[in-house]
């Protein structure tokens, strides 16, 4: 499973998590271990967002937005049963650990939430502004495969 922040407007008006140039990066880096939004079974990622809908002005979310949005990230998690969330940008991150620390300070390791384990790593659309940490999302997505037991090739 992967959880990112909040639609954008994109994402808003299409109904669907991860379009455009953040979602087309997000899809080579699952073909690149082997998964795939479309895929059946252990090659499936579901994705989901910690809001559900897009802020207003597409500003950074507020916490009560988040609060009122994260019973139904709950459920999800619930009903689906992932064998591991990838937590991509900050305030995916924030939501599932409860934590203010940074990025880079929680990757690297792996967390849970609601029992599941949790990989940190950097959202596709700072990945973009920043291409020099596409090694460390590599890095990101390498735990996450040993981590649900499947580890890759490096």
């Amino acid at each position: 499973m992967v959880v990112g922040e909040a639609p954008g407007e994109n994402e808003d008006l299409q109904g669907e998590p991860f379009v455009g140039a953040a979602g087309q990066l997000l899809d080579r880096m699952l073909q690149a271990v082997g998964r795939s939004r479309q895929g059946q079974g252990a090659q499936g990622v579901y994705i989901a967002n910690v809001l559900k809908c897009r802020p207003p002005a597409n500003r950074n979310p507020q916490p009560p937005e988040i609060a009122q949005c994260e019973p139904f990230l709950v459920r999800q998690v619930a009903l689906l049963r992932p064998r591991l969330i990838l937590a991509m940008g900050r305030f995916a991150v924030q939501t599932l650990l409860g934590s203010n620390e940074p990025i880079g300070r929680l990757r690297g390791q792996v967390h849970h939430y609601q029992g599941v384990p949790v990989v940190v790593t950097y959202h596709p659309a700072y990945l973009l502004r920043n291409p020099i940490d596409k090694r460390k999302a590599w890095a990101d997505l390498c735990l996450a495969m040993d981590t649900a037991g499947t580890p890759l090739r490096r």
